[in-house]
């Protein structure tokens, strides 16, 4: 408990999932949140995203923790937008000591249009970019920033839309979006290591969330059936990982989150962390 206890943490895509996830064990740790979210679906995307009952449910669940939470309807995509949503929730809260880059989608699938492309490379490294920029002015000696990124992302994208890797226009977004939050985030922590703030990515495997819970992705791990369940997905979704399991939850990826907010980690930037049950081994990264 408490270990980042008087911290105030900005978490973008927050309404559910793992930005949920990171809000919450933030907050049981001591910390006030900041949370942002669409609350809204983007076309190209084939299933639902967080609704605004989501992000009112996320600052419940901090409220309850006995923490502050701030909620705004944000698209990370908007810089103005981010900007001045976080000023104002920055004001009230006093500050701002950690960003958590969190908010992402992923349109996948052969038939979706190049549109796919640009919405997932907007909202996956623009809206990371904006998100952290739109901080940046607030944060002092120790902040701390994080992006979370993906391990499916880091897979080479090669052939047609995606051959062996995440497939069509929205996998190819996807794909070039975290690879380039790599080269980001390690440019980044040198730029602000000699002002103390630390700058880190987590690399996530398949997570247990309504992304991966979905039609599309069902059918990416299983191409050879025409409307593959979850059931069926589940017999190829531990493929991915060292280990035997399908996916890690989202609270595995927050305690990583918890320990890279906290001044645990005082030291540690520039960091390219996985958290992937061995995935990122199995592929050769």
């Amino acid at each position: 408990m408490n270990r980042v206890a008087g911290k105030v943490v900005f978490v973008t895509g927050a309404a559910r999932g793992q930005g949920r996830s990171h809000a919450v064990h933030l907050a049981e740790e001591g910390a006030d949140i900041i949370a942002f979210d669409l609350c809204a679906d983007i076309a190209s995307n084939e299933y639902p995203l967080a609704t605004e009952a989501d992000l009112e449910e996320t600052a419940r669940l901090v409220e309850k923790t006995g923490r502050r939470a701030v909620t705004a309807r944000v698209d990370v995509r908007d810089r103005a937008a981010v900007e001045a949503a976080l000023a104002e929730a920055v004001g009230e809260l006093g500050g701002l000591d950690v960003v958590v880059a969190n908010a992402g989608i992923c349109p996948l699938g052969k038939h979706v249009p190049n549109a796919g492309f640009v919405d997932a490379f907007d909202v996956n490294f623009i809206g990371v970019v904006n998100t952290v920029h739109a901080a940046m002015e607030y944060l002092g000696e120790g902040g701390s920033i994080i992006a979370i990124g993906s391990v499916a992302g880091l897979v080479p994208q090669t052939g047609f839309n995606g051959q062996q890797a995440l497939q069509g226009p929205g996998g190819d977004g996807y794909g070039l979006a975290k690879k380039l939050i790599q080269a980001y985030t390690n440019s980044l922590a040198l730029t602000l290591g000699p002002s103390s703030i630390r700058v880190n990515a987590i690399h996530p495997t398949n997570v247990n969330t309504d992304m991966l819970q979905s039609p599309p992705m069902y059918k990416t791990f299983r191409p050879d059936l025409e409307n593959p369940t979850a059931e069926d997905a589940a017999l190829t979704f531990p493929f991915m990982q060292a280990m035997p399991i399908p996916w890690v939850e989202p609270e595995d990826i927050s305690h990583a989150v918890v320990y890279l907010a906290s001044d645990e980690s005082r030291y540690v930037t520039g960091q390219q962390l996985r958290v992937d049950g061995g995935a990122g081994m199995k592929i050769g990264l």
